[in-house]
């Protein structure tokens, strides 16, 4: 049987370009996900790699959208090695059903890695020099009276929550948050 696995990174992105891409690939079903890629517990994945069986093949759009890391795309390869299951990732043109597949995966790996890395470093020296030029970053701090004056409004019992959040500006979350803190 062949396999898909589609992933990205948030709620807001798409999955169509990959979706698409896997069944031109012939992939019978495909699992879908919209979590981040560093987290390891990937409850589609998860269930994909239980239901592998000898003969099947795996089928991404592209190396990153499966892997975290460089040591986790190559224990995914040896776990398919194992269950004798082929790889393909079609952005990158591999296919481990070949020697040279196999070896081309592997080198792949390692410069994904390399660039999430990179872009990782680049990330860190922009925050780092915003926060040199007074720039913090991150939502701004909701002003201590606007919370107080929700509070008060909230004890009242005269308003309901969303009367207080657009009479205070203050979100539902904050209220909830502030009131277990209390």
């Amino acid at each position: 049987m062949i396999v898909g696995y589609a992933r990205v990174s948030t709620q807001d992105q798409n999955l169509q370009l990959q979706i698409d891409a896997l069944q031109n690939a012939g992939c019978f079903e495909i699992f879908e996900e919209k979590i981040t890629g560093m987290k390891k517990d990937r409850p589609e994945l998860n269930e994909m790699l239980k239901m592998l069986r000898a003969g099947d093949r795996v089928v991404v759009y592209k190396l990153d959208r499966i892997s975290r890391s460089t040591k986790h795309l190559i224990e995914l390869a040896e776990l398919f090695e194992e269950k004798e299951v082929e790889f393909v990732s079609v952005q990158d043109n591999i296919d481990t059903s070949t020697a040279m597949g196999r070896f081309f995966f592997r080198i792949m790996a390692s410069i994904a890695e390399l660039e999430r890395d990179i872009i990782s470093d680049r990330t860190r020296a922009g925050l780092s020099a915003a926060r040199s030029r007074g720039r913090k970053g991150g939502r701004p701090k909701i002003a201590q009276k606007k919370i107080e004056l929700a509070l008060k409004m909230y004890h009242s019992k005269q308003y309901s929550i969303r009367e207080i959040v657009i009479a205070s500006g203050v979100s539902q979350a904050t209220i909830y948050r502030e009131l277990n803190n209390v």
